[in-house]
């Protein structure tokens, strides 16, 4: 596996992904303290030539609160205590998060409010406006 495949077109080479491992927080006793399970993906959008420039600013726009000054793309994953399945669930989160971003967003459909809702809506509005007229004391003598 050379290659994470994001979409038909765009394939990621693993060598311009990177990963750092830490140690985990959370539960799991002496197991946690001494071993590095906590796995971080860092990508550079910018500097892969894997992406065309279209596609680095589809992921720019779509991922800019996940991507840090540098341009690097960071995933984290610690949701397990084995360093290689934390490392390939992060794999997994980042094709995600590329697919996601890289999908292009339908164009929205324009649609009419139709007749019968639009007599309707009125028909409330009018029931609404005499039930208020009714609260109000009449000062007719």
């Amino acid at each position: 596996m050379d290659t994470l495949t994001i979409t038909a077109r765009v394939a990621i080479p693993l060598a311009e992904i990177s990963f750092i491992a830490a140690r985990s927080g959370g539960p799991g006793g002496q197991h946690v303290n001494t071993t590095s399970t906590k796995v971080t993906l860092l990508f550079d959008v910018q500097a892969s030539p894997s992406l065309t420039e279209y596609d680095k600013a589809r992921i720019g726009q779509a991922l800019e609160g996940r991507i840090g000054k540098d341009g690097v793309l960071r995933v984290v994953s610690q949701s397990t205590r084995s360093q290689f399945a934390n490392k390939e669930l992060a794999l997994e989160r980042f094709a995600a998060l590329l697919r996601a971003a890289l999908t292009p967003v339908a164009p929205r459909k324009k649609t009419r409010v139709s007749l019968a809702a639009k007599r309707r809506r009125v028909d409330d509005k009018k029931r609404q406006g005499a039930r208020k007229r009714q609260r109000s004391v009449s000062t007719d003598d």
